[in-house]
């Protein structure tokens, strides 16, 4: 609860973070095939969130007018305005990569929250996008700045690597997290098991978030974002196949740098994490989502 705030902390919000290309569109598809469910791909809040903080932070005139009790109900009221339109809605899924380095804040603002970080091996994500950027041969991303960073398959996956770029930062606000003092919040979602055992691994998220189980339909899952792929110059980014179904394929990243991403999954190995893990043995070829 906040300070000077006697209300009780709304738990109607969970958070969906974690890696790029690791089932969160997918996830969230499922998700909202339940009627009391609200989820989609990476919304604004994120983006408005840290645009409030800033706005409310040292360097401003005005911050020393303002107590935390202010803050965190200016920060709350922006998931209440946002989602002021799904009322019908009992829980509220919003997924940005930037919730996982938020965390403090959040479960200050939603002290029951939990966060489902989905991860996949991060040779397997550069492989996707990769394999994406040479189906729209035609096309440059946006995900690059310049020449330099698309001229190879080594400067691009530099380029995405880096701390505060598409899988760079996103990698760096999980471990952050999932090392932190609210790891017990996280529940990991490997993308290979997603992808084999859809049913499972939703009842599972059901009982992690305290929601009664849903009977859902993963031979007929609809979801795609074309104009927003299209504004970031990879059509297909956000599109699923309408049946959830692991499908084999070789990888396109040279070996040396398969095996030196490969090595970033930490979540393989805990150690005196807290977070909570679902996850299906290593695949030496990875599954898409079918």
């Amino acid at each position: 609860m906040l300070p000077g705030d006697n209300k009780p902390t709304s738990s109607r919000y969970h958070f969906i973070s974690g890696l790029p290309r690791s089932g969160s569109t997918l996830l969230s598809a499922l998700l909202r095939q339940n009627p009391a469910f609200s989820a989609g791909i990476s919304s604004p809040l994120g983006s408005l969130f840290q645009a409030n903080r800033n706005a409310m932070g040292a360097w401003s005139e005005t911050s020393v007018l303002m107590t935390d009790a202010h803050r965190g109900r200016i920060l709350r009221s922006l998931f209440d305005a946002y989602y002021a339109d799904q009322d019908d809605k009992r829980v509220i899924f919003d997924t940005n990569r930037s919730w996982c380095a938020r965390l403090p804040a959040l479960k200050r603002l939603f002290p029951d929250a939990k966060v489902i970080c989905c991860v996949r091996s991060v040779a397997w994500i550069m492989d996707s996008v990769e394999r994406l950027i040479r189906q729209n041969a035609f096309h440059e991303s946006r995900l690059f700045n310049n020449d330099s960073e698309r001229s190879t398959v080594y400067t691009r996956v530099d380029a995405l690597s880096q701390h505060d770029r598409f899988v760079g930062y996103a990698w760096s606000a999980l471990k952050e997290a999932v090392y932190g003092e609210h790891a017990d919040s996280l529940l990991l979602v490997d993308f290979d098991l997603l992808t084999a055992a859809p049913d499972r691994v939703l009842n599972l998220i059901y009982d992690f978030i305290g929601e009664p189980a849903f009977e859902h339909d993963v031979n007929n899952v609809v979801f795609d974002a074309p104009d927003f792929d299209q504004n970031l110059g990879l059509p297909g980014l956000h599109r699923i196949r309408p049946k959830v179904s692991p499908i084999q394929r070789q990888t396109v990243l040279p070996p040396d740098l398969f095996a030196r991403l490969d090595a970033l999954s930490f979540w393989r190995n805990l150690g005196n994490s807290r977070a909570h893990l679902i996850a299906a043995k290593p695949m030496l070829n990875s599954p898409e989502p079918g």
